[in-house]
């Protein structure tokens, strides 16, 4: 399904053969969700290339490999059949800032769901019935026991979570900490349960009071002093997130990916508080990989599942694009091929 740019439906394009690279994989789309970065997109509200299929959220099977086959994060050959999840970036493994471990900024930077057609082929996004995963990318195999709800949105919003408490916890020690996650979407929500399985106590701030209800049962609770740690996970509660933290804290910064207006910084108060800011984007492919076994360990006394509230045809994208973007949306819509 083609994005053409804003205010236009989306267009079917038929794929009529696909050309693999040695080290490419091609997948089988078994659902894919829509995340608040698409729906960003298609309202104009993010700048993107178009032609483009976006989607970057999606559970699929292994059909193809290139003759050189390929390999998954953890070393070993992928076969076909194996359901995967896999990362929204490629990288080129060999550039100054894959060596230094920021492979998410890679110099040659490719991503699923932003590129536009043809500069990499057809499939190069999740919201088709297949796609073609290039050697760079981060796959991960993942449990036949956990439901496709749960996995589409491993490689987004979980392993961001993943990425965006790790981060947290180099600076600071999780058990027995205060964490204050700001936002009560997917990301600040799989955040809360991941820091409350590091033995933190979590507290959730969201303006709706449905969403805070429902941060309960991902581990938040009330805490009793300032936090240690602050994840602002919505962008819209920076200011807060910094002066909210205490002495010593932490604040990452993970929900500031669209367009906004620029945030005061007290700065006396940051040097006196020793205040550590940093900002997360996407994940390496070890976080992604930690994400899918916390979802598929610890991660299931967590109402994950629950998070698609509904889940729709691929023809039926520009329906449940709309559907995604309306007050009282579900944290995620599915899209599901051939359904």
């Amino acid at each position: 399904m083609v994005w053409v740019g804003a205010g236009h439906p989306h267009e079917t394009i038929a794929v009529p053969g696909v050309a693999l690279a040695d080290r490419d994989v091609l997948v089988a789309v078994e659902l894919s969700t829509i995340c608040g970065s698409d729906v960003h997109t298609v309202q104009g509200r993010r700048a993107a290339p178009t032609p483009l299929v976006l989607g970057h959220e999606s559970v699929g099977r292994v059909i193809a490999t290139g003759d050189a086959g390929a390999d998954a994060v953890d070393g070993t050959p992928l076969r076909i059949g194996d359901r995967v999840v896999w990362s929204v970036t490629i990288a080129c493994g060999s550039c100054d800032r894959c060596h230094r471990g920021l492979t998410q900024k890679c110099r040659t930077l490719g991503k699923y769901g932003h590129d536009r057609v043809g500069a990499h082929g057809d499939l190069t996004g999740a919201f088709g019935t297949h796609v073609q995963l290039r050697d760079g990318t981060a796959i991960v195999r993942v449990p036949e026991s956990l439901s496709a709800a749960v996995l589409a949105p491993a490689s987004c919003a979980t392993a961001t979570a993943w990425a965006a408490v790790t981060r947290a916890a180099r600076d600071i020690e999780l058990d027995g900490a205060v964490v204050r996650v700001h936002g009560a979407g997917l990301v600040g929500l799989s955040a809360a349960a991941i820091a409350a399985e590091h033995g933190a106590a979590v507290e959730v701030l969201d303006p709706d009071p449905q969403r805070r209800e429902l941060a309960t049962r991902f581990g938040a609770g009330r805490v009793d002093r300032e936090p240690d740690v602050v994840i602002e996970a919505s962008g819209h509660a920076v200011t807060e997130a910094l002066a909210g933290v205490g002495v010593g804290g932490t604040v990452v910064l993970v929900g500031s990916v669209f367009p906004a207006e620029p945030v005061p910084v007290d700065a006396e108060s940051l040097v006196r508080r020793l205040v550590t800011i940093t900002g997360v984007h996407n994940y390496t492919a070890r976080e992604l990989a930690d994400a899918v076994a916390f979802l598929a360990g610890r991660g299931r006394a967590y109402p994950f599942g629950e998070a698609v509230g509904s889940v729709r045809p691929l023809l039926d994208i520009d329906a449940a694009l709309a559907a995604a973007a309306a007050p009282g949306a579900p944290l995620r819509i599915g899209l599901q091929p051939g359904r």
